[in-house]
């Protein structure tokens, strides 16, 4: 079977596609061999209707035999084939709905990478809005000061 590449977000989707396609090719060429032989077995049926119809010999007989034991091993093949394209069908359905979880696993993962990003982005906004607050009122408190400082020198040149 097949393996596939990883990618960002699971398998490589052009490679599932491929596979599957392939797959269905031939899964396809063994549907037109089966109705191929179909068509085959139905006319050497006719033929043995026509032939039966007559009195036969030995070389019909042995023609017979072993047109019997061909159709045997046709059918058996033809029920190996459609085993096979079951199988294929399963293990790549199976490979698929592996890809899918893996790649809601991957989604669910980012989305909470990001989620929690947010949360301390957020965190660290409102402390740096308390810190502006603090900042704010500090130079607001040094700036009076300094005010009152000024104030203070302006009385004391006036009492000069």
């Amino acid at each position: 079977m097949d393996r596939f590449t990883r990618t960002l977000h699971g398998y490589n989707p052009e490679e599932v596609n491929k596979f599957l396609d392939d797959v269905i090719v031939q899964v396809e060429r063994i549907v037109d061999s089966n109705k191929e032989k179909t068509e085959e077995i139905n006319s050497l049926r006719k033929q043995i209707e026509e032939l039966s119809k007559q009195r036969p010999d030995e070389s019909t007989i042995a023609k017979a035999k072993k047109f019997d034991e061909l159709e045997g091993a046709l059918t058996e093949a033809v029920n190996m084939a459609k085993n096979t394209g079951k199988h294929m069908m399963l293990a790549a359905k199976q490979e698929r709905n592996l890809i899918i979880e893996e790649a809601k696993n991957n989604a669910n993962m980012i989305i909470k990478n990001a989620l929690d990003k947010s949360s301390r982005i957020e965190l660290q906004a409102e402390i740096l809005r308390r810190n502006i607050i603090r900042f704010k009122r500090k130079l607001r408190t040094n700036l009076e000061e300094q005010l009152r400082l000024v104030d203070d020198i302006e009385v004391i040149d006036t009492i000069k």
